[in-house]
């Protein structure tokens, strides 16, 4: 799965065009350390430089995590479920300001009264 991890983050930078210094610098980490997850001997890839890299390199960042080996099949489709955009209730509703303002007021009293109970 590392060796994947390290293909997908070359071809993601290959494809923006940086150099390993130009993408590793946005994301915050060493080109040496980019090189060593693109060469696929880095164990535990930090998450949170994963998020930065996905930013960088433009390829989703629960792709990286699944090659990385921190999700399963089981949790890679409910995190895709959570994050699949879902048609919204007032997507094709032309709402006013002010009826933008009373929607809102509305959650908010929904939410404070969950919190409530």
């Amino acid at each position: 799965m590392l060796a994947e991890l390290g293909s997908a983050l070359r071809a993601g930078r290959k494809e923006q065009g940086l150099s390993l210094a130009a993408a590793a610098e946005p994301a915050r980490i060493s080109a040496a350390y980019l090189h060593k997850l693109e060469r696929g001997i880095v164990d535990n890839p930090s998450p949170r430089i994963l998020a930065r890299l996905a930013g960088v390199l433009d390829v989703p960042y629960m792709r990286l995590m699944e090659l990385a080996g921190y999700l399963d099949e089981a949790q890679l489709a409910a995190a895709r479920a959570r994050l699949s955009p879902k048609a919204h209730p007032l997507l094709e509703q032309q709402l006013t300001q002010e009826e933008w303002k009373r929607v809102a007021a509305y959650i908010r009293k929904l939410v404070a009264a969950r919190r409530s109970a």
